[in-house]
């Protein structure tokens, strides 16, 4: 898909990534979920947000929430290893078990088309563990920059909201 082809309003869910396990992960598989997709990084002073966003899975997968891990070497050379060192990593420190992908570019020449589809949409990552939120139709509700924990309350009320369930304190 060239970038001429990208559309404002376009949804998500004509995106692709490939898993972590190497295989195809369309976003259209998560339609009528809500989906916080999280460009990751293993050696970044944020990488302890594996944690919150792996709570944050536990909590409302049941609900509809899917946490998508999105792997990425862009700003620092943060994430340098391969696929199964990022895999076992999350795994051995932090239990996650939510979808993650390979590693991709979310800037750049060769940025991922995802990326540069939320760049239009509300900007582009300026560091690692950038979250967008997008609903159920795949459409970008909101983004949060690295700073922002996955369990802050902006971020818990926001997937609330998208999944339409009662405020609850976290």
């Amino acid at each position: 898909m060239g970038k001429k082809e990208l559309s404002k309003g376009s949804s998500a869910h004509q995106f692709e990534f490939t898993s972590i396990d190497g295989e195809l992960l369309p976003l259209s598989s998560f339609a009528g979920k809500t989906l916080l997709v999280v460009n990751t990084a293993s050696r970044c002073g944020f990488t302890s947000q594996y944690a919150g966003l792996q709570s944050l899975w536990e909590k409302y997968q049941d609900q509809g929430l899917v946490v998508l891990g999105v792997p990425s070497n862009d700003f620092m050379s943060q994430e340098p290893g391969s696929e199964d060192e990022i895999k076992t990593f999350c795994t051995v420190n932090f239990n996650v078990n939510f979808p993650m992908t390979s590693k991709v570019h979310v800037k750049g020449k060769d940025v991922h088309p995802f990326y540069l589809w939320a760049k239009q949409q509300s900007g582009a990552p300026r560091w690692n563990f950038h979250k967008y939120l997008l609903n159920d139709q795949g459409e970008l509700i909101t983004a949060y920059s690295s700073v922002t924990s996955p369990l802050s309350n902006k971020v818990v009320k926001a997937v609330e909201l998208a999944l339409g369930v009662n405020e609850q304190s976290y």
